[in-house]
Order: C-alpha cells, then sequence, then structure tokens
C-alpha cells in the first residue's frame, strides 16, 4: 500500500514517515521544504519538492497513492496572529486542494493532523472529542475549519477520514526557532547556556506527547475506524515548572535558574486531552513517558549541538 505523507520533511511529518516505512508501506513524500529540512527525509521513501496549495495532481497521477496522510502546515501560533491571510493559504487551501485531488483520484483515506488549539479555553479537564471548539487564535480557527471542510468533502463525495487533534507535540528534530515547542527551547537554551524564560508563572500545565506514539497513532489511523476526531495525547498535565526540573535532573545542572516573564498573549492556562477515544478506537497507547521522551531528545539536541560544532 502507498502513502501520500504532505510535510514528511519536517518535525512530525518525517517521524511518521519513518514509521510508515517500518510498516511496511510505501510512502510518497510532498514538502516545499520552506520549514521542513530534506535531511529529515529516511532513505526508502520518494520525495517530491512541491507547494500543495498548487495543484500536485501529476504526482497522484503517477504515483497512485491509496492513503493520504496531511501533516504540511503553518504551525505557529504566533505567526497566524502576525499574518492571518498567510496562515489560511497554507492550513486551509491547501487542505481544500488536497481534497479535491483526493476526491479525484478516489484516495481510500485522508488523514489530517489537527490540534488541541481548535478547544481554546477549556471549559472542563479532561478534554474529549465532544468539547466546544472555539479556537482563540487563528491557527486554530484555520486547523478548525479544515477540519468542517474535512467532513463535508466526506458527506457529499464519501472520502474516508480521520482527524487526530495533538496535544503539545514534542521529540527530535523539532526546530526551537520555527515551531515553537517550549520543550525544544528549553533544550536549546539549556544546552547552549543561554537565559532560559518561563512566561507566566510556570504553573500552566500542558499535555506533552512524545512524537514516535504521534507517529504510530498515524499508522493506527490508516486501517482503524473511518470518519472520526480523535485526541491524541497522554492524558497527564505537566507543568512548565516541572518540565524544568526535569530538565535540571536530566542534565544534572542544579545551577539552573529560570527567568519568569510576563504571560503571552492567546496563551491558556492549562490543556489536558483525554486519549480514551484513541486507546479505544485505534487500539493505541502512548508508550513515552515525559522522562523518557526528554531523555531522547536531549540526547538528540546535545548530538546536534556537538555535531554542527
Amino acid at each position: 500500500m502507498k502513502i501520500l505523507l504532505t510535510g514528511g520533511a519536517g518535525f512530525i511529518g518525517s517521524h511518521i514517515a519513518e514509521a510508515l516505512l517500518e510498516a511496511n508501506y510505501e510512502v510518497i513524500i510532498v514538502d516545499n521544504l520552506i520549514t521542513g529540512n530534506e535531511k529529515n527525509i529516511p532513505s526508502g521513501a520518494k520525495f517530491y519538492n512541491r507547494d500543495i496549495c498548487l495543484s500536485i495532481d501529476d504526482i497522484f497521477v503517477l504515483e497512485k497513492p491509496d492513503y493520504v496522510i496531511h501533516q504540511a502546515a503553518q504551525v505557529s501560533v504566533g505567526k497566524s496572529l502576525e499574518s492571518p491571510i498567510d496562515d489560511a493559504q497554507i492550513n486551509i487551501l491547501a487542505t481544500i486542494n488536497l481534497l479535491d485531488a483526493c476526491v479525484k483520484y478516489k484516495i481510500k483515506k485522508f488523514i489530517f493532523a489537527s490540534t488541541a488549539a481548535v478547544y481554546g479555553n477549556p471549559l472542563y479537564l479532561p478534554i474529549d472529542e465532544s468539547h466546544p471548539t472555539q479556537p482563540i487564535s487563528f491557527y486554530g480557527l484555520s486547523k478548525c475549519t479544515s477540519e468542517l471542510y474535512i467532513k463535508l468533502y466526506s458527506e457529499l463525495f464519501a472520502l474516508p477520514y480521520t482527524i487526530l487533534r495533538y496535544a503539545n507535540v514534542y521529540g527530535p528534530r523539532q526546530n526551537a526557532n520555527g515551531e515553537a515547542g517550549v520543550i525544544a527551547i528549553f533544550a536549546e537554551k539549556i544546552i547552549n547556556a543561554k537565559t532560559l524564560r518561563i512566561f507566566g508563572d510556570g504553573l500552566q500545565t500542558r499535555d506533552f506527547i512524545f512524537v514516535k506514539d504521534v507517529a504510530k497513532a498515524n499508522v493506527a489511523a490508516l486501517k482503524r475506524e473511518n470518519n472520526e476526531i480523535v485526541n491524541i495525547s497522554t492524558n497527564v498535565q505537566t507543568s512548565l515548572l516541572t518540565l524544568f526540573f526535569e530538565f535540571k535532573s536530566i542534565m544534572k545542572n542544579n545551577s539552573l535558574l529560570p527567568v519568569f516573564c510576563d504571560p503571552k498573549f492567546g496563551d491558556i492556562n492549562n490543556s489536558l486531552l483525554s486519549n480514551d477515544k484513541a486507546k479505544n478506537l485505534l487500539h493505541w497507547r502512548p508508550i513515552h513517558n515525559i522522562s523518557m521522551g526528554l531523555k531522547e531528545t536531549i540526547l538528540y539536541y546535545k548530538n546536534t549541538i556537538k555535531h554542527n560544532g
């Protein structure tokens, strides 16, 4: 079976490509390399340097993929607030373009990377999939809008789908400058002995999910229930201060001290996603706890910095 994977040179996409290859799928990656890196593409995957905002019909005709996993996106909340038009073009219009191709070429299933940002400020914790969607950033809104397009394409054209709403994904290859994951930022600052800033009091919590667990969820979604929205999370709350102390422990650096700054605009206080549906429908559960994931992530950044230095 052949999978067309958008964004496969990126942080999450490259791990999905590896998991697909391990599961003996053929992998076709489409990425414009604006935020992705060709070095991330695993051997064994075929690569097209293309922009999915434009027509990629020729790739569908040539490769004849069975499934599409759509990971390519603008993923920065900050950038979405600075440039909502760019955010909408990348996240909404490109998704519509891809959906059109999926219908035209009779794709068996469309897997979409969504986000906890569609929920906005939680009304209750843990957040399950029936929680109202009330995004507070254009990024969350563009993902939420894409979800609605996917559901309507399914209703009108019988295109099966699974929408995966990711919690806070972290792990090797995350770009501290581009994708702005707090763990990537912490790792880069600590390893390079730079000032580590915590915005707010550090008591705000997130549900941190390791990227390799996310990759396995995408593979599981290919053959499991159709037309479902599923949270991909750990169902564990971790505060930023707890995260900081985990870093101190792993790095064996008792002299580390953070600098506290004003909270960022648009940040929510607490986030926790229920993963019961993922366990039941996808037969999936996360393998890595925060300590395991951080150790692997920190090792990656140490090796990267050493190699680049």
